[in-house]
Order: C-alpha cells, then sequence, then structure tokens
C-alpha cells in the first residue's frame, strides 16, 4: 500500500510512477482511501484542507514515489446563457445555495441537480449534461463546500 503523506505543485516534467484520476470531491480529500485502475491500494494523509487540483503532484511517505494527480471526467451541468446578466444571476442563486461551481466568462458548471436544473431553465439558461473534469472554485478563503 502506497501512502503519500506530500502535496507538490504541478510540473509537466516531473518523471511520475502513474497518474491518479480524481474527481473534483476526491480532490478535496486529504485523508482518504483509493483504488488505482491497476487495482493497488493508495492512501492519501495530506495536511487538512488540502485542495489537489488538475496536475498536482503527490510524493509517497518514503520518497520513492511520485504520482500526476489529473481532473478525472464526471457528470456535470452545464449553464450557458444569452447574455452575462443573465450568467451572473444564475452564479447568484447558485452560490446562495452553497453549490460547488466552476465559474467562467461564458459558462458555469456544477454537480447534477434536478431542482436546480429546472429552476435555471425556469430563469431562461440553457443547462446541458456533459463528462468532463470539473474544477470548481476554491472558496474564498481557501477552503470549498
Amino acid at each position: 500500500m502506497l501512502i503519500f503523506t506530500k502535496h507538490l505543485p504541478a510540473n509537466p516534467d516531473a518523471v511520475v510512477s502513474f497518474v491518479l484520476p480524481l474527481t473534483a470531491d476526491d480532490r478535496t480529500r486529504s485523508r482518504h482511501r483509493f483504488e488505482t485502475e491497476a487495482g493497488e491500494v493508495v492512501n492519501l494523509r495530506l495536511p487538512r484542507g488540502t485542495v489537489l487540483r488538475d496536475g498536482d503532484l503527490l510524493q509517497s511517505e518514503d520518497g520513492n514515489c511520485l504520482v500526476r494527480v489529473t481532473a478525472k471526467p464526471e457528470a456535470v451541468l452545464a449553464v450557458r446563457a444569452g447574455n452575462r446578466l443573465l450568467l451572473m444571476r444564475a452564479a447568484y442563486h447558485l452560490g446562495n445555495r452553497h453549490v460547488a461551481l466552476e465559474v467562467a466568462d461564458n459558462y458555469l458548471k456544477f454537480s447534477p441537480d434536478s431542482v436546480l436544473q429546472g429552476m435555471l431553465e425556469k430563469m431562461g439558461l440553457e443547462v446541458t449534461a456533459e463528462i468532463v473534469p470539473f474544477h470548481p472554485e476554491v472558496g474564498a478563503y481557501g477552503h470549498s463546500h
């Protein structure tokens, strides 16, 4: 069993032993047990509050293994609008409900929720289901929900 205790910044030139695809929720877990696609058990024992980003590196406790974290494609709802004001209103309403949200200048993405989807569609927004890597905003104070 591999135990990873050190979080390192992304380095595309780093030589890694393997890649560890994690969902957005998984990337917020500082202490968790995962299984690789090859069936190997991996344990994270990172400082509490650690949020991993796509491309970050993890070093094993013994220093002999380095892995790259990737954002695993997952189901999301993508929200688009005919104008930015409508998109900002959608961001306000989703934020008011503490929804983990990926924010870009022309879309919002969040985990599937039929109630929120209905609300947004009633507001006149286009909501589509996608399976893509999800990169929600980290909270303003360095944490996420």
